[in-house]
């Protein structure tokens, strides 16, 4: 949505440069019918672009970096957690079945006590505190890559709304001066 939201921005800024392109023409042609002395500098002063409009240091817009590679990632994880769960992944897959808790080594055995069910117990609980752990660091990286693009973002609605401002009193001029004619 954040990402949607910027591209709309970007259109809205690009439609604003656009429009004070048109209103630069049009103050133009408003001097040139004034006075013939208008009429002489704007023949001899030199055309604006009429092909493209100006971006005024406008930036291209894409979705911030950080903010993809946390989704990306997040989908990765989400995806393996998925797999991994007991009630969420295929019960068909023979990959994922419980005998791969056999596989720890003997350093990590011999941290959990001695007794069979309580081995078990522990070793369920430390899985489950790494599956949080990964949570976490998806939520982090999401909220990191969240706060970057709003923060992006912001700044565009302030290059925005100044643009905004100046437009609206450059028209108010416009205005006046098509009014007088």
């Amino acid at each position: 949505e954040l990402v949607r939201q910027g591209e709309a921005l970007k259109r809205a800024e690009q439609m604003v440069d656009k429009m004070d392109q048109d209103l630069k023409t049009s103050q133009r042609h408003i001097n040139s019918i004034k006075s013939v002395w208008g009429g002489l500098v704007n023949y001899f002063k030199a055309k604006p672009p009429e092909s493209k409009p100006e971006q005024n240091g406008t930036p291209e817009y894409y979705a911030n970096n950080r903010l993809k590679e946390a989704m990306t990632s997040s989908k990765e994880q989400e995806s393996k957690y998925q797999e991994s769960h007991p009630n969420l992944r295929k019960l068909d897959n023979p990959d994922n079945d419980f005998s791969k808790a056999d596989l720890v080594s003997s350093v990590q055995r011999d941290s959990y006590p001695k007794n069979q069910h309580l081995r078990a117990y522990h070793q369920k609980i430390d899985n489950n505190l790494d599956e949080m752990s990964s949570g976490l660091s998806r939520l982090k990286n999401l909220a990191l890559g969240l706060q970057t693009e709003i923060d992006e973002q912001d700044d565009m609605l302030d290059r925005l709304t100044k643009k905004v401002e100046t437009l609206d009193v450059n028209i108010k001029s416009t205005d006046k001066k098509v009014r007088q004619l």
